[in-house]
């Protein structure tokens, strides 16, 4: 039996803070205590603001916090052409589509639509589905934009992507779903729409990155949180596009039921109910486990996407976690 892989990916874009400290150790426990792999990725296809320097600040954290990684580390911006090779390969099977329809412009029609009392379909996070352009944009306006050769969006077509995969898709849940889902859990990629895989400026998106990287590393177990339950279904309808096969994600809830976490990961744990709670927190009582607020935590604002469901969460609140903040890549461009 193989040895499971588990991944901490924060986009360097900011400092870590609190969220990207307990998602780093939870994984880090997790394959300590499972005898398998950790691996440290850097979803930097952001260019413009995944910096060098936040990128070695999230190392020394890491080190700082007794976390070991093997190396060398993957970074996404290095690896554009492995992206591209599975969009083309999406393409050859017709899975694709073009979208000229900004994210403004989506939003401005569901709004309009719903004032009216107008049927528009949303994804579970209450963002607004991509109708297609044709619903948002008169013809000869897509005719004007493609011919002067505007940039346009990648997205996938998920209603054929669905078919041509022609299995039920799943995943494993070791945590537990909001309804009490456990075991074997159908995905509904669906939900979710026609999602972006190659932005208007970036040759990829996280959707895409993230699920060519997972099945290029092994990955096996993606540790996420509970409110991240519904996006879990995002990646799994493409992942096939790859390399011909559906590959095998482990998504494991991190509340911690059944492990025994270490004592930093139960401090960094207190410290964000506090904070949510929006309790005070004596930086002092860091000392016992050697863990500082200032250090760890001071910059609340760094590291781009927040984690929800570890602090963000996700988490993906800084960078990490299995998908974006606020469905801006499955919303528009």
């Amino acid at each position: 039996m193989s040895r499971p892989v588990f991944r901490f990916a924060p986009s360097p874009n900011g400092r870590l803070h609190l969220g990207h400290a307990l998602s780093a150790l939870v994984n880090f426990e997790r394959a300590r205590a499972s005898g398998g792999r950790f691996l440290l990725r850097f979803e930097d296809i952001d260019t413009e603001r995944c910096r060098p320097e936040y990128e070695a600040a999230t190392r020394e954290d890491l080190a700082w916090l007794g976390i070991a990684f093997e190396e060398p580390v993957r970074r996404q911006s290095e690896h554009f052409d492995a992206y591209r090779a599975a969009l083309a390969d999406l393409d050859r099977r017709g899975l694709l589509m073009r979208s000229f329809a900004t994210r403004r412009e989506i939003a401005t029609a569901a709004t309009a639509a719903v004032a009216a009392g107008a049927p528009w379909p949303f994804d579970p996070d209450g963002v607004p589905l991509f109708p297609g352009d044709a619903a948002l944009l008169p013809a000869d306006a897509i005719a004007r934009r493609a011919a002067a050769g505007e940039p346009a969006a990648t997205r996938l077509a998920m209603q054929a992507a669905i078919e041509a995969v022609g299995e039920p898709l799943t995943w494993t849940e070791t945590g537990e779903g909001p309804a009490g889902e456990a075991g074997t859990v159908m995905a509904r990629p669906e939900a979710f729409g026609d999602v972006v895989l190659a932005r208007k400026e970036t040759p990829t998106s996280y959707h895409l990155s993230v699920v060519v990287d997972d099945a290029l590393q092994g990955v096996t177990h993606v540790v996420r949180g509970a409110d991240l339950f519904a996006a879990t279904s995002t990646p799994h309808v493409y992942v096939f596009g790859v390399d011909g096969k559906l590959v095998y994600k482990g998504l494991v809830d991190d509340d911690q039921r059944d492990n025994k976490p270490d004592t930093r990961t139960n401090y960094l744990r207190d410290v964000l109910g506090k904070l949510t709670k929006g309790e005070t927190v004596e930086p002092s009582s860091t000392r016992e486990v050697g863990c500082s607020i200032k250090r760890v935590g001071g910059n609340n604002r760094g590291g781009g996407r927040r984690p929800r469901g570890e602090g963000r969460r996700r988490g993906e609140g800084g960078g990490q976690g299995p998908r974006p903040q606020g469905g801006g890549e499955r919303g528009g461009n």
